[in-house]
């Protein structure tokens, strides 16, 4: 023990004690936190999703409460399983999600880029004379016409059918 020199009382030395209640208290709200994201995913999802079966079965549990407070003390249930889980099985559960995310994320990159080629080819002829420079072996009349038709029905607030169909081609075509 050191003497706090201005008021001569006794001052302990920090003494590596572990986590603070607060860091312990986070921790706890990341692992809750963690099975809520899980109980989210879809059953064949939550397959492949490397843990113990009766925390499995529990989060499998989640979508079939309904009552707003029901859920709230399930989900401090989950949290309070994923407490005894280790360092090393949390790492594997949210690498593992990770994966599962990350394939979604990529389709959805790719969907975006899709919709956004599309409004530009639609509203630029010149992106559509790249296009035939760039796939040549494409239905280049079928794409004009789609096209064109799609225009019609942006002026005339009709419904969508071209404009949807040119998105179908597009990712067909994988560009």
């Amino acid at each position: 023990m050191h003497v706090n020199e201005k008021n001569r009382t006794p001052k302990k030395v920090d003494l590596d004690e572990g986590p603070s209640k607060s860091e312990l208290k986070r921790l706890m709200t990341e692992r809750q936190k963690l099975a809520e994201v899980l109980a989210a995913l879809s059953s064949d999802a939550l397959k492949t999703i490397p843990m113990d079966e009766a925390i499995k079965a529990a989060i499998a549990e989640t979508n079939k409460i309904k009552s707003f407070e029901a859920i709230r003390r399930h989900k401090q249930y989950l949290g309070k399983l994923m407490r005894f889980l280790d360092n090393e099985e949390l790492d594997t559960i949210q690498k593992r999600l990770d994966a599962i995310q990350g394939v979604s994320k990529a389709e959805t990159a790719k969907l975006h880029h899709l919709e956004s080629f599309r409004d530009r080819l639609i509203a630029n002829d010149e992106i559509f004379t790249k296009m035939i420079e760039q796939y040549p072996d494409m239905d280049i009349q079928n794409m004009r016409t789609l096209i064109r038709n799609a225009r019609k029905e942006k002026e005339t607030n009709k419904p969508p059918k071209a404009y949807r169909e040119i998105f179908r081609v597009l990712k067909d075509m994988d560009i």
